[in-house]
């Protein structure tokens, strides 16, 4: 039996997924020989193809808490629908308790221009054209779970085209009409 070559110490796998760290929280716990401190992180994990997860992992090492959180947010994946696969197909705005996100579809160059934990969001995600702004709460917390709320109502033109029993062609020659006619009213 051919064993498996030794990987050297630092070399991990590939994996398909990459995973950026949003925020890490230090709590402390007062006993009766001072204080002990445990650590929370906030971890976005996707494959920058459409699909993206968080998660979030409590420990009492950070790199323990953020491999519980990577671990959880490859748990939650979730597929987004994403234009030409590079940004949005209509805004979209969500909430999560005080957070408050609006998402806007952009033309292509225009980029990711969006705060921190959206960003990291954005960038697991794969969308390269996006402008976000966040209106409530700046909790890292709340704000990632706002803009993964505004990504579950995202549609694609066939997932709407579906559920109205018609042709995608003729679902967006209307969505041309209304552009041409807004372009005639300015």
């Amino acid at each position: 039996m051919a064993r498996e070559p030794r990987r050297e110490r630092g070399e991990r796998e590939e994996s398909e997924f990459i995973d950026k760290l949003v925020h890490i929280n230090r709590v402390a716990k007062v006993v009766k020989g001072g204080r002990r401190f445990g650590f929370a992180a906030l971890v976005v994990v996707g494959d920058q193809k459409g699909r993206v997860g968080f998660g979030h992992g409590k420990a009492r090492e950070v790199p323990e808490a953020i491999r519980k959180a990577t671990e959880a947010a490859k748990r939650n994946l979730t597929r987004v629908p994403l234009r030409e696969g590079r940004t949005l197909h209509h805004d979209v705005l969500g909430r999560h308790g005080a957070g408050k996100v609006f998402l806007r579809a952009a033309p292509p160059g225009t980029g990711i221009i969006a705060g921190g934990p959206m960003r990291a969001v954005f960038e697991s995600l794969g969308m390269q054209d996006v402008v976000a702004k966040s209106l409530g709460s700046s909790n890292p917390y709340n704000m990632v779970r706002a803009t993964f709320d505004a990504l579950k109502h995202q549609d694609s033109p066939r997932s709407v085209a579906a559920r109205r029993n018609i042709k995608v062609s003729a679902l967006q020659s209307r969505r041309r009409d209304v552009d041409a006619e807004a372009a005639t009213a300015e």
